[in-house]
């Protein structure tokens, strides 16, 4: 054999072997990395899809529905095999993700449910109720079962905000000396929490405590009552952030309410990567996760919201 013909043979060769295509792509929606919640959301998406051997392309909607919708047109235009995403609206998503579906992408949803059922392949949530309950007791133990308080109320549009409310007023509402004298929402904003504090105390000054509805605004009403002087102040989070813990551990905030956002995006990540490879996650559309109280008893034990 001539090299002229050895060269052909080599090339002939190379062209009839399998073209290796790049790793498929997971998308992981979340709203902003500002709070630190979500970011743990992506973080964890993002290692488990990465240590299966895909690639992640990371997005954040911002709780705007608009926004949520162009990404995900961006991520079914980019090819995605699936989709995580922790919704920018209960009723505003339903579309989009039906979009994904009828594109053939299958979509995980995390932290957050949608009205619909059949449209997402899981709905993987913490159990707010349940962890709502579990804040109330800790709350109401800690206001010694009487006194006034104010409530700050997550984004109307996130089921969550309501079923956290709800959970927390099915325990409140049986002591009659607990006395409710301010509740509002803040959005979820710790900027936002910290000027409705600050009005809440100027219209009552007598105030003794404050149950949020998730952390973010416990550190924004905290701050507000910092400046105050009013440090006396019973503060009640919802959600298990390491800022919440360490205001905890100084004496400050005194209790919150863990959602494991870390493990629930990494189980949505296995679901999509056995739905992928099957057809099947195995299990119903609808999951809950257990909430743990965390107080100055376990807080040092909490680490990326996951106890330790």
């Amino acid at each position: 054999m001539t090299f002229k013909t050895q060269i052909l043979a080599a090339a002939t060769a190379l062209m009839t072997l399998p073209v290796m295509a790049a790793a498929d792509t997971i998308a992981i929606i979340t709203p902003s990395h500002d709070n630190p919640f979500f970011k743990a959301e992506a973080d964890g998406a993002a290692a488990k899809a990465e240590e299966l051997g895909y690639e992640t392309m990371v997005l954040v909607h911002d709780d705007d529905a608009n926004k949520q919708s162009e990404l995900f047109d961006s991520a079914i235009a980019a090819g995605v095999v699936a989709i995580i995403l922790d919704n920018a609206g209960a009723d505003a998503s339903v579309a989009a993700v039906q979009k994904a579906k009828d594109a053939g992408i299958p979509s995980f949803l995390i932290d957050r449910e949608i009205t619909e059922t059949g449209v997402a392949v899981s709905q993987i949530v913490s159990n707010n109720y349940q962890g709502a309950q579990l804040g109330a007791e800790e709350f109401v133990r800690l206001m010694g079962e009487e006194g006034k308080y104010a409530e700050l109320v997550g984004k109307e549009s996130d089921t969550n905000a309501g079923i956290r409310s709800q959970g927390y007023h099915d325990v409140i509402d049986q002591y009659p000396e607990l006395e409710m004298v301010a509740q509002q929402t803040a959005n979820w904003s710790q900027t936002e929490a910290f000027t409705v504090m600050e009005s809440m105390l100027q219209a009552n000054p007598d105030i003794k405590g404050v149950i949020s509805g998730n952390d973010t605004m416990a550190m924004g009403a905290w701050a507000a009552l910092e400046a105050a002087g009013r440090t006396d102040v019973i503060v009640v989070g919802f959600d298990g952030s390491n800022d919440v813990r360490d205001s905890i551990l100084a004496g400050g905030i005194k209790a919150t309410v863990l959602q494991p956002a870390y493990a629930q995006a990494q189980m949505a990540v296995l679901q999509a990567d056995q739905y992928l490879k099957t057809g099947s996650t195995g299990l119903d559309e609808k999951q809950l996760m257990d909430c743990v109280l965390v107080n100055g008893d376990n807080a040092s034990q909490l680490e990326t919201f996951a106890l330790q």
